[in-house]
C-alpha cells in the first residue's frame, strides 16, 4: 500500500470521527426543536433530574452477584412513570402547578447543579412558606417513592415478593 492512499485513509477516518460527535450533538439539538409530547423536552429532563436527587442510583441488590448493578430512580425508569403519571391521571390545576414550579426550578439551574446542592434546592422548596412549593414538593417525592417502590427490580429482585406466594401445582391428585 503506498503512502498517499494510507493518508487518505487516516484523514477520511479522522474526520469521520469529527462528524459523529458533531452529529451525536446535532441530534441532541434536533431533538430539542422537534419535540412532541406533554411536557416540553426541558421540563421532563427536570423531572428526570427530580426524581434522580430524591432516589439516586445507589440501592443494592439484596443478593450480590457480579450482573446485579445498583438501582436507583432513572434506572428504573420511574422518570417515564412520572411523565404518563402527571399527563394522564392529573387535573389541569395540577398540570399548572407543575409547569410553574419546574419553571421556577429551571430559572436555578437546576439541571447543572451537583447532587447536593439539587437536594438543598428541593428541601429549601419543602421547607418554604410558599403553599404551591410545598405541594410541589410533597408530590414529586411520594410519586416519585410510589413510582419506585412498585417496580419489578424493587418488588420482585430487592423485596422477594412473589405472585403467588405458596406456590402453584396445577395438574396433581387429589386423593
Amino acid at each position: 500500500m503506498n503512502r498517499r492512499k494510507s493518508l487518505k485513509i487516516l484523514g477520511a477516518s479522522g474526520l469521520g470521527i469529527a462528524g459523529l460527535a458533531i452529529a451525536d450533538w446535532k441530534w441532541e439539538l434536533v431533538d430539542q426543536l422537534t419535540h412532541k409530547g406533554f411536557f416540553t423536552w426541558k421540563e421532563e429532563k427536570l423531572i428526570s433530574a427530580i426524581a434522580d436527587t430524591i432516589i439516586p442510583e445507589g440501592l443494592p441488590a439484596k443478593t450480590p452477584s457480579p450482573e446485579a448493578k445498583p438501582i436507583g430512580a432513572l434506572s428504573t425508569g420511574t422518570d417515564k412513570f412520572l411523565l404518563r403519571l402527571f399527563e394522564y391521571c392529573y387535573e389541569e390545576d395540577t398540570h399548572q402547578l407543575l409547569r410553574n414550579q419546574l419553571e421556577a426550578l429551571d430559572k436555578t439551574n437546576f439541571l447543572k447543579k451537583e447532587q447536593a446542592e439539587r437536594e438543598e434546592i428541593l428541601m429549601a422548596m419543602a421547607n418554604s412558606e410558599i403553599e404551591q412549593e410545598k405541594e410541589f414538593f410533597n408530590l414529586m417525592k411520594s410519586q416519585t417513592i410510589y413510582g419506585f417502590t412498585t417496580v419489578k427490580e424493587v418488588m420482585v429482585d430487592y423485596r422477594g415478593y412473589k405472585v403467588a406466594a405458596g406456590g402453584f401445582s396445577g395438574c396433581v391428585d387429589v386423593a
